[in-house]
């Protein structure tokens, strides 16, 4: 017979769900107790306060983020299609709800975190996203497909783009239901080889 998930997991997909849904200051350890159907105390127990536990459910989501990107990357043929893949996963990501993506949304470095060491932590784990992405253009560098850019500075750009298509389709009533696969065209057109 197959063990279920701990209390400490159904907390936690209690958190990120409810974080992801009302945001930081709608969402409370009553809630989060109530939707996982375990003991209010437990949520100290496990994880302290409030503020830990959403830094420890966006850390969460993003960690799933970056390993299904690089799942996803495995055997890709050139720079240039990473950087595609890379693109079309985090917006595949970011739109399925089981996801809970809005935590990142709303748990970003540049959120109200109030401690710097919990901000400093969150920067260095989101540039991961960041060195996956140089990576890709890197290559693309290197094998022709992407022309002549700094990779540095041209994974910060990319990944703006993908962060603001994220913010305006999810967040605005401008987007459409070709906004994403747009903005994908739209880097693969701006990096790409002439």
């Amino acid at each position: 017979m197959a063990n279920g998930p701990t209390k400490k997991e159904l907390l936690l997909k209690a958190a990120k769900e409810l974080f992801s849904e009302h945001g930081y200051s709608e969402t409370t350890f009553k809630k989060i107790s109530d939707r996982a159907g375990v003991a209010l105390g437990l949520l100290t127990h496990h994880f302290g306060n409030k503020e830990k536990l959403f830094l420890t459910a966006g850390l969460d989501v993003l960690h799933e983020l970056i390993l299904t990107i690089k799942t996803n990357l495995q055997g890709v043929p050139n720079g240039l299609e990473a950087v595609r893949i890379f693109a079309n996963t985090y917006f595949d990501f970011a739109r399925n709800p089981r996801q809970d993506f809005m935590v990142l949304v709303r748990c970003s470095p540049f959120s109200d975190l109030k401690t710097t060491e919990d901000k400093e932590f969150m920067i260095r784990t989101f540039s991961e996203l960041y060195d996956v992405l140089r990576d890709c253009v890197e290559l693309g560098v290197k094998d022709g497909t992407i022309r002549p850019v700094d990779p540095q500075r041209a994974s910060v750009v990319v990944f703006c783009n993908l962060v603001g298509g994220i913010r305006h389709g999810l967040l605005t009533p401008y987007g459409d239901e070709n906004l994403f696969d747009d903005i994908v065209e739209f880097v693969i057109y701006g990096l790409k080889a002439r």
